[in-house]
């Protein structure tokens, strides 16, 4: 152990909100621990916001998340080691400022001055407006700094991290510097990467023919000065960088939004494309639940984490689809009718009890459930098919290739934008009105599923075709699609610009082809027979996370210099663990393209599979689970347990524990507010 005389150091690549969320945990732990502390976040954008949700960017651009479900505080529901210490959400923040409880805030703007103003708890804030909260957050972290730590932010990014004797660890900077510390935490958020192969084809057909193609990317990082006024633009994807997207080139292009006679209409500047959109599905991610529940939230039935655990345990080779996928969906169907049937009986014909005995025994995609509910139901609008649910535009039209001619099968784009445009509207009003609240029963059994989810994902006899298919993306992406869809307000904007003409939904299986015969991009899609060709192509959906081909050099280099290593899954059926370097050369191997990390805080594995003592890693480049930037207050967060467990560990690795206990007292909010860092 190095001489606790001398001041620890510890670096944490990455100043988001991962970044700062480290850092207030490694200061409430620190009186457990002692000894002298210098942190160093090294980040060339604004500690706090770092790049994604920094304050330099379009005011247009929105959270998809409640203002009252946005925190970075612990609170009573964590289960942490280290001190909890309670703070306000978003939503409670903004009143604070406003009531003068917190007053080291002043907007920089009247529009933002008047979003604060009227920022309530089903606001969605725009990212300037978080930025401050990320901002303030940091400074009242600094401002409650025990005795003997300290911070500093490097603004020079680093580019590699080497082992030095002893332990220590040299963080070489891009500018030719270096900084030495303890450890190093990789708290890297999401980055951007080189172009896979079908990308880079794109590309390369765009130069030359001299069209734009925008790859896979930040949007509000993107030069969209290459689309030029009135012209057709395909864009794959109608996630939330689709919808962000649609802002830039329609609200940000100078149009406005107005009411009439309570519809949403756009009023176009001219300067907007012509925007043709699709997808896989052809419909946008299912917008943000607004309603709340009637009735009393049940106990789960089908898929707690007892259920899972007896799953995993029953099944020598495990796999998602055919062992576990069954049961979350027949806990969504649970979650939904327990609110149908308790929130609004006049709706249902028979009793829960009897319904819920039937529904034991159903198959929730079979015709048995189908019947089971068509016979409980007064209106049959009610009933939630899980599969229409996830497709809702297979039954559009006829797939596959046309019985006759060579023209694909498939209804005209005018006919398929209508049905799009429905199902939109149908959305809005299944998320956002009290009488479909069965929705938010939905989506709380899913979110309490998806929890479920995390506790047996390291389960050692998953497949490896499961792991890779579904827990690293088919899981994650179907989630999304049900949980973290845009604001309802987006989706009424997007309505509008396509009434204004602007937006032309395209459907289902949406493809797009170079053609070197016109020089032109091309669309084809299965839920239309009409082909699109156009000169400009976006792909609307973020880069992957690979460790390969991120443009990070600091996360590269932590696998290429040999002291990481990539994340690998195998078959359990061949007793290969992915690290191993005596098993069989013929065993599968799946490269997820991840950093792979150890135990619940996080050290960087080894090649020998070993956890390195002085390197730590989160956020969406690692194996860990991804647990997003924010959390929602008093849901015992994941990002909090494994902030406190990091912190901890680092901790840990470069000084001793003293005898000195941690405050066993929970600090108050009020003396939160008033502990130093307002005027």
């Amino acid at each position: 152990m190095a001489d606790r005389a001398q001041p620890r150091g510890v670096a944490i690549i990455g100043a988001g909100p991962r970044g700062i969320g480290l850092v207030e945990r490694l200061a409430e732990n620190h009186a457990e621990f002692g000894g002298e502390l210098h942190i160093r976040l090294i980040d060339p954008h604004p500690a706090g916001p770092g790049r994604i949700w920094r304050f330099d960017q379009s005011p247009l651009l929105k959270l998809n998340s409640l203002a009252e479900d946005v925190t970075l505080f612990t609170d009573s529901s964590s289960t942490i080691e280290g001190p909890i210490v309670p703070g306000p959400s978003l939503a409670e923040w903004a009143r604070l400022v406003r009531d003068g409880l917190i007053r080291d805030v002043t907007p920089s703007d009247p529009a933002l001055a008047a979003e604060l103003a009227g920022l309530g708890p089903k606001s969605f804030p725009t990212r300037r407006l978080q930025s401050l909260y990320l901002d303030w957050f940091l400074r009242r972290t600094l401002s409650r700094l025990p005795e003997g730590v300290t911070v500093t932010h490097d603004e020079d990014p680093a580019v590699a991290v080497d082992d030095l004797p002893g332990g220590r660890q040299r963080v070489r900077l891009e500018h030719g510097g270096a900084i030495e510390v303890d450890a190093v935490v990789y708290a890297l958020g999401h980055s951007s990467s080189a172009l896979d192969a079908e990308s880079a084809g794109l590309a390369a057909f765009a130069e030359a023919h001299d069209l734009f193609y925008l790859p896979p990317s930040y949007t509000a990082d993107a030069d969209l000065s290459g689309i030029a006024a009135g012209e057709t633009v395909l864009v794959r994807g109608l996630g939330l960088a689709a919808v962000d997207l649609l802002v830039l080139l329609g609200e940000g292009r100078g149009g406005r939004f107005t009411r009439v006679e309570g519809a949403l209409r756009y009023t176009p500047s001219g300067r907007e494309p012509r925007i043709v959109i699709g997808s896989g599905r052809g419909v946008p991610y299912h917008s943000k639940i607004t309603s709340a529940l009637v009735g009393a939230p049940p106990a789960p039935r089908y898929f707690s984490a007892p259920i899972a655990a007896s799953i995993v345990a029953a099944h020598e080779r495990l796999d998602f689809r055919e062992h576990v996928w069954p049961a979350i969906a027949k806990e969504m169907l649970h979650g939904y009718y327990a609110e149908l049937f308790s929130g609004h009986p006049s709706r249902v014909r028979i009793p829960w009890e009897s319904f819920v005995a039937r529904l034991d025994a159903v198959d929730p995609f079979g015709d048995d459930r189908h019947e089971l509910v068509a016979g409980a139901l007064v209106d049959p609008a009610d009933e939630l098919d899980l599969v229409r649910f996830d497709r809702p535009l297979d039954g559009l039209s006829p797939a596959g290739p046309a019985s006759t001619g060579s023209a694909p099968a498939g209804l005209p784009l005018a006919d398929v934008d209508a049905a799009v445009r429905d199902y939109i509207r149908d959305d809005l009003d299944r998320r956002t009105h009290p009488r479909h609240s069965a929705t938010q029963g939905l989506f709380l059994s899913l979110l309490q599923a998806y929890g479920v989810v995390l506790g047996i994902v390291d389960a050692p006899n998953w497949t490896a075709e499961s792991r890779e298919r579904d827990l690293g993306g088919g899981w994650v992406r179907y989630f999304s699609f049900v949980s973290s869809g845009p604001p309802g307000p987006r989706l009424e904007e997007m309505l509008a610009l396509a009434e204004a003409g602007i937006v032309t939904f395209f459907g289902a299986g949406m493809t797009v082809a170079a053609d070197d015969a016109t020089g032109l991009f091309t669309a084809r899609g299965s839920s239309t027979s009409d082909i699109v060709t156009a000169r400009a192509l976006v792909d609307a959906w973020l880069p992957s996370e690979s460790v390969s081909t991120s443009d990070n050099p600091v996360l590269r280099d932590l696998v290429e210099s040999g002291v990481g290593v990539e994340h690998v899954v195998s078959d359990p059926a061949v007793g290969f663990d992915g690290v191993d370097a005596d098993a069989s050369a013929a065993a599968p191997r799946f490269a997820t393209g991840l950093v792979s990390v150890i135990g619940a805080d996080a050290r960087v594995r080894r090649p020998d599979g070993t956890a390195h003592p002085r390197r730590f890693a989160v956020g969406p480049s690692t194996s860990a689970p991804f647990v997003g930037a924010f959390s929602r207050p008093r849901t015992n967060a994941l990002a909090f347990r494994e902030n406190d467990a990091v912190a901890r560990g680092v901790l840990s690795s470069v000084a001793p524990a003293t005898p000195t206990p941690p405050s066993a007292e929970e600090v108050s909010v009020h003396d939160l507010l008033m502990s130093g860092g307002s005027d």
